[in-house]
């Protein structure tokens, strides 16, 4: 595999501490070996792929599900569990002046019913994901930021509204309540996908990573360790935990970027009072460096930002640090609290800053759908039922065209990692003024 990263980032040290993991029984799956038929074979077990076996297999499709590590391992199961508006990096300006009008407002409508669709998907299989927070809130991080806020919208909020809604910290100039989407476990939203899969006959395989993607006379071959599947189509699903081989057409198509999040124990009424944070508001700030955070059902709390350029034990040490001093900073009364959980992963950036959900040019039969820029929880599970939709040759216009256009290449290649070192240069510089 030809992955971006040291190799240190795709191993368990980084995700042991995730607090996730300790509110689900973990399932052993079993390793594929062997030689296997399918319809569809799905190349990762996450948010998208699952969805998307989910659709397929309802339709009557034969589908195999396979996973370098295990359901939920990858960025699925280790997020913060915003299911919220996002998906795209690009700026709404910057979508319109692209693709027209008419395509931002297809892409706004999407980012809703990709919520909704989150929403059924647990109303129907009862899953209890500690479901909370009626919408989200961006808080301006500067002066000028929240002049920019109050630019686009007639309706923010001050300091002293704020302060009414339960919501305070330091460096807070303001904010804007976005009344769409909620807070949850990502891992059980992601258990109760996995289980429903399991129970509509999909076949799920862990520790069983592809290594080769080749065409037989009239199918194709998923490679593994032990095994391989023979199918008629291809999903790729694997996100920020891509390969660069997998297919060759996917090299530099792609940059995963590291993201850190830690969880405190949980806090009391008194705690919460002292600080002056007592709203269960999903919330965010308007650095480009963000941070995000909320305060979940059971009293803790939870805080991210991105996290560092390089991965290694000394270079996770540094951020979780680096992490601390920023929650410390931001929220002062709790600099005694004690973080019990912290961990860190890969989101996926695309070149155009938008998703990429389509075929693969040039393969037919391979589809991908990837690049959710830190928000996948609802889209890549939309996005997941859109793709599946395709590849049965069902209509699937819920997303715009845009996101169907082939991503271009980063610069550099395999040592397009550097640009992140340039871009939060810049950025860092950017979210001071």
């Amino acid at each position: 595999m030809r992955r971006v990263f040291e190799d240190y980032a795709y191993t368990d040290a980084v995700r042991n501490g995730c607090y996730w993991d300790s509110t689900v029984a973990q399932r052993s799956w079993p390793v594929l070996r062997g030689t296997h038929q399918a319809d569809v074979v799905i190349i990762g077990a996450g948010f998208v792929g699952l969805n998307a076996a989910i659709e397929l297999a309802q339709g009557g499709a034969s589908v195999i599900v396979v996973d370098a590590e295990s359901p939920g391992w990858g960025a699925s199961g280790r997020n913060g569990g915003f299911c919220c508006m996002g998906g795209a990096k690009a700026e709404d300006a910057t979508i319109a002046r692209h693709y027209g009008l008419e395509a931002l407002e297809a892409w706004d409508a999407a980012q809703v019913t990709a919520i909704d669709l989150v929403d059924q998907r647990i109303s129907d299989l009862a899953l209890d994901v500690e479901r909370h927070s009626d919408g989200e809130i961006v808080l301006a991080h500067s002066a000028r930021a929240m002049k920019r806020l109050a630019a686009e919208n007639q309706t923010v909020f001050n300091v002293e509204d704020l302060r009414a809604m339960g919501i305070a910290g330091h460096g807070f100039h303001g904010g804007m309540r976005t009344p769409v989407g909620f807070g949850l476990n990502p891992r059980r939203y992601m258990d109760g996908l996995a289980r429903h899969a399991d129970s509509l006959g999909v076949s799920i395989y862990g520790q069983t990573p592809v290594t080769k993607l080749t065409k037989g006379a009239n199918r194709w071959h998923a490679h593994t360790p032990e095994g391989w599947v023979e199918a008629d189509t291809v999903l790729i699903a694997s996100n920020g935990y891509s390969s660069d081989d997998l297919p060759d057409w996917l090299t530099a198509r792609y940059l995963p970027a590291q993201s850190s999040v830690m969880v405190t124990r949980p806090l009391s009424e008194a705690e919460q009072h002292a600080q002056g944070w007592t709203s269960d508001l999903m919330a965010y700030d308007t650095r480009t460096l963000l941070h995000y955070f909320r305060l979940m059902p059971n009293g803790r709390f939870l805080f991210g930002m991105r996290g560092g350029l390089s991965s290694s034990p000394r270079a996770e040490t540094a951020t979780r640090c680096l992490m601390r001093q920023h929650f410390d900073r931001m929220f002062p009364a709790w600099t005694s609290v004690e973080a019990t959980h912290m961990w860190s992963g890969l989101v996926c950036l695309m070149p155009s800053l938008v998703p990429f959900v389509g075929e693969v040019p040039d393969m037919t039969g391979v589809f991908a759908a990837m690049g959710w820029h830190g928000n996948g929880v609802a889209m890549g599970s939309y996005a997941g039922v859109q793709i599946a939709a395709r590849m049965a040759g069902r209509p699937s216009n819920g997303l715009p065209k845009f996101v169907s256009y082939p991503p271009k290449r980063f610069p550099l290649n395999k040592n397009r990692r550097a640009l992140l070192r340039l871009a939060y240069l810049g950025y860092a510089v950017k979210d001071v003024i």
